[in-house]
């Protein structure tokens, strides 16, 4: 079982988290956002993750600290989850319709971290989630993560499904990617992650 904890604490955050790769997608999601509550608990319900989440912090301010500092922990989880085992897939894509949106994600397990991001609208707001923040999320996780995530909006209008589509396509994308495989690591150098 692929299954960590992780907690997180800083002068505006306050994070618990818990991931296991080989879960059923049940999920226990507990911040004061709530149009990140949905995006996360959709994010395990398409990957597959079980995952969990209880964090607090300075959200009088805006929920920027907060959002970033969650991709960060969970991008940490999910590098210790694969480092552990890099015999993996490695590679995931998914494109995911959404009624008039079409999102497509790619990843490459790769120890290198890095968010590469076209089409998506920053301007504006759901709820009083500001949408700037969704980058900011995938950009902590994919950099903590090591791993290469491109995310391409192919078509888009409703900006709440832009944003849960890039949630469930990158989901998809990770469970692909994450998949064991029998004894082999997919790189010539041998190893995925240079933890030497």
């Amino acid at each position: 079982m692929r299954a960590k904890s992780i907690k997180r604490k800083t002068s505006e955050t306050d994070i618990a988290a818990s991931l296991n790769l080989d879960g059923k997608g049940i999920c226990d999601i507990k911040t004061a956002v709530g149009f990140f509550n949905h995006m996360l608990e959709a994010f395990a319900r398409h990957s597959g993750f079980d995952l969990s989440i209880e964090a607090s912090g300075d959200v009088q301010t805006g929920a920027h600290h907060l959002v970033e500092d969650i991709g960060i922990a969970l991008g940490r989880l999910f590098r210790s989850l694969c480092a552990d085992s890099e015999a993996i897939s490695r590679y995931g894509f998914f494109i995911l319709p959404m009624d008039e949106t079409v999102v497509v994600s790619t990843v490459d397990i790769s120890g290198r971290g890095g968010l590469y991001l076209s089409g998506y609208d920053t301007e504006g707001k759901i709820a009083d989630f500001d949408l700037d923040l969704v980058p900011e999320f995938f950009r902590a996780f994919a950099l903590n993560a090591e791993i290469t995530l491109h995310i391409r909006i192919e078509s888009s209008g409703n900006k709440h499904h832009v944003a849960e589509a890039m949630f469930k396509s990158v989901a998809h994308s990770l469970q692909i990617a994450s998949r064991p495989l029998s004894g082999m690591v997919l790189s010539t150098k041998g190893m995925i992650f240079n933890d030497n």
